[in-house]
C-alpha cells in the first residue's frame, strides 16, 4: 500500500490517516478529529474547486484544499 495526500484520493474513495506535513496545522486537524488510524473519505469537491468535504471521526467536514494536501493517508482497497 502507497502513503498519499488526502487530495490525491478520488470522491468516493477512503483510506486511512498515517501522518501530517505541516505541524502547526496537525493540530487544528487533529482538534476536528483528523486523528492519525482514523478512516477518512473524500466525499466531494466544491463547484468551483475548493473547498473538499470529508468524512471522519463519524461527522462530515469542509477543509481547504491546501488543508487537505498536509493530511497523508493509506488508500483503501475494497474488495467485493
Amino acid at each position: 500500500m502507497r502513503i498519499m495526500k488526502l487530495t490525491a484520493l478520488k470522491p468516493g474513495k477512503s483510506g486511512i490517516i498515517k501522518d501530517f506535513t505541516d505541524l502547526d496545522l496537525s493540530v487544528k486537524l487533529m482538534e476536528m478529529g483528523c486523528l492519525p488510524g482514523e478512516q477518512i473519505t473524500f466525499e466531494r469537491v466544491a463547484p468551483l474547486g475548493d473547498p473538499i468535504a470529508i468524512s471522519v471521526a463519524g461527522y462530515q467536514l469542509s477543509i481547504r484544499k491546501e488543508e487537505a494536501a498536509t493530511i497523508l493517508v493509506e488508500e483503501l482497497q475494497h474488495t467485493i
